[in-house]
């Protein structure tokens, strides 16, 4: 059985590509013709080797944005649920996610609901998406719901990459910095060692330090990648336990450059999940415990946890989140008109799209900020390192 690739286009003139395995091109005609479907290119796609790694078949923010959009585009089309899944079962290039749509289609041809398919699919399916699929089952829009989330994940996926692609250069500095200070550990200041001997020059306590360093390095250096490789297996382990993502979500809400990126990251979330939910028709209470999962912060769902628990007894949401001080002003002052004038959903979703270009500001600003910080450090470190270095080597001159 080959793999096919094919092109096509639906009733709306709109084009849709896809993948499809069968074992010629008129079977993967019958497959396009029998959707309804006009097809405009069909070709065979050649086989390659391809080794997958476990750690590269993880579900992206981006697949399940692509997932939502092209599943929009076929059921606004008015192509049956269980076609769409079977299109897109055939077409998904991540491995993971398509072997899920897979068992999600055979679910739902037995009859099942497809929301209750997908839950059995945690770890690739959100519980955010999960739910308003199952919102949109029940009140018959399920293409809106698809548009609404593929639109979520996409901005989504966005802001991650913002805040990825702006921490690419301090870490890669940091790194080389990292790389020359070991660098002149182990190669510059070995060299140096027998001609301080020679000198017999009495040496000042950062070049002792530093030649004593060195030797450490230089004759236990896999006693010492051993040590620093537990630590981070430790490292991880921990962060990955409650109390460890709850102290590395304390440490990045207090961190002083690190704390307003954070804080916006936060609310960024938080208002256009909000948004989201409420206006697929969940209620408050469900969207507040939805949300505090999805702002990546322990602290942060504490906090939406004990909102959540005062809009039960029947405080507002404004009165809810007053005296917390995670979310800014403003944020309340929002919410509050939101709330007065029965239109929370799209105060949240404009507050969201500030907030958005605010979070921008700020991780160009802390980017701004921690580069330069990072500069100095190093600098000052190697420059201790080369004025350890010169400094015996001019005193042994001068002594001449």
């Amino acid at each position: 059985m080959g793999k096919f690739k094919y092109r096509v286009m639906n009733s709306d003139g709109e084009k849709i590509e896809g993948h499809y395995e069968a074992n010629s091109k008129e079977e993967v005609m019958d497959f396009v013709s029998g959707n309804g479907y006009y097809p405009l290119m069909i070709e065979e796609v050649s086989e390659s080797v391809n080794i997958e790694l476990k750690f590269n078949n993880k579900v992206k923010l981006k697949d399940v944005s692509i997932f939502c959009r092209q599943f929009y585009t076929m059921l606004n089309a008015g192509v049956p649920i269980l076609t769409c899944l079977e299109i897109l079962s055939n077409q998904i290039e991540n491995k993971k996610l398509r072997e899920a749509t897979r068992d999600i289609n055979e679910e739902v041809a037995k009859g099942g609901v497809l929301s209750d398919a997908m839950k059995k699919h945690k770890d690739v399916f959100p519980e955010l998406l999960v739910s308003l699929i199952a919102s949109g089952e029940a009140s018959g829009n399920l293409d809106a719901i698809m548009l609404r989330m593929a639109t979520h994940y996409e901005k989504e996926n966005k802001i991650n990459n913002k805040v990825k692609s702006a921490m690419i250069y301090p870490i890669v500095l940091g790194m080389v910095s990292i790389g020359a200070i070991i660098f002149i550990l182990t190669s510059v200041m070995p060299t140096f060692t027998e001609i301080f001997k020679e000198s017999g020059t009495v040496l000042p306590w950062s070049t002792r330090f530093l030649l004593g360093l060195s030797d450490v390095i230089a004759n236990n250096w896999i006693l010492m990648i051993a040590l620093i490789s537990i630590c981070a297996f430790g490292l991880n382990i921990f962060l990955k336990s409650e109390e460890g993502k709850l102290a590395s979500s304390k440490l990045k809400l207090k961190l002083p450059v690190l704390k307003k990126l954070n804080q916006m990251i936060i609310v960024s979330r938080f208002t256009r999940t909000l948004s989201t939910l409420i206006a697929s028709g969940l209620p408050l209470v469900e969207a507040l415990k939805i949300v505090s999962e999805v702002t990546g912060n322990k602290v942060s769902e504490k906090v939406l946890l004990k909102i959540r628990d005062s809009v039960m007894r029947g405080e507002s949401l404004y009165i809810s989140m007053r005296e917390s001080e995670i979310f800014p002003t403003m944020l309340y002052s929002m919410i509050k008109i939101g709330e007065e004038t029965g239109s929370l959903d799209d105060i949240l979703n404009k507050t969201a799209d500030f907030y958005d270009e605010e979070l921008e500001s700020i991780i160009q600003t802390s980017v701004a900020l921690i580069e330069p910080i990072l500069i100095v450090v190093m600098g000052l470190v190697i420059g201790f390192m080369i004025v350890s270095i010169m400094l015996p080597l001019f005193n042994s001159y001068t002594q001449i």
